[in-house]
């Protein structure tokens, strides 16, 4: 049996772009059976207060893509985290650059953009603050680099780097 597989999606505050990276790649993984199962996705603020929910706007979008944002809560991403993910994908270079220096340089191999490592688009911007419309529009951008994420990950699946 091969092993459990983590990806880590990391924001500033866990509370819009992250969460909506964590529940659209859920989704993703529970309606395709071409990907396996054994990938748990997950999410943190690199400055977040934890146990927050989801800004309203961000649960929205996600109902908005026939998404349920659940029970979720935010969480603080921790150096633990990084070392024990397979991979960890950020909204912006900044939050790449904050990641990195949080962990030895081995684990910089495994710390990208969520738009490097799909190899489209740039930064997601923060809506917060924004309207409803503003984050519809940031989880479409999500989603579609979510795709192309996924597959480079599946794709990559029995190499030992992700």
């Amino acid at each position: 049996m091969s092993k459990r597989k983590k990806i880590i999606f990391v924001c500033t505050g866990n509370t819009c772009r992250s969460v909506m990276a964590e529940a659209i790649a859920k989704n993703k993984l529970k309606n395709n059976s071409s990907i396996p199962a054994e990938i748990d996705i997950e999410s943190a603020g690199t400055t977040a207060m934890p146990g927050l929910p989801p800004s309203e706007n961000a649960v929205k979008a996600l109902e908005s893509l026939g998404i349920d944002a659940g029970e979720f809560i935010s969480n603080l991403l921790e150096k633990e985290d990084i070392e024990q993910a397979d991979l960890v994908l950020t909204m912006t270079a900044s939050h790449r650059n904050q990641v990195r220096n949080m962990v030895p340089a081995e684990c910089n191999d495994k710390v990208y953009t969520l738009a490097e490592y799909a190899g489209v688009g740039n930064d997601v911007l923060d809506p917060i603050g924004a309207s409803a419309d503003v984050y519809r529009q940031c989880a479409k951008e999500i989603e579609l680099m979510l795709n192309k994420a996924l597959e480079n990950f599946m794709s990559k699946k029995d190499d030992s780097k992700y």
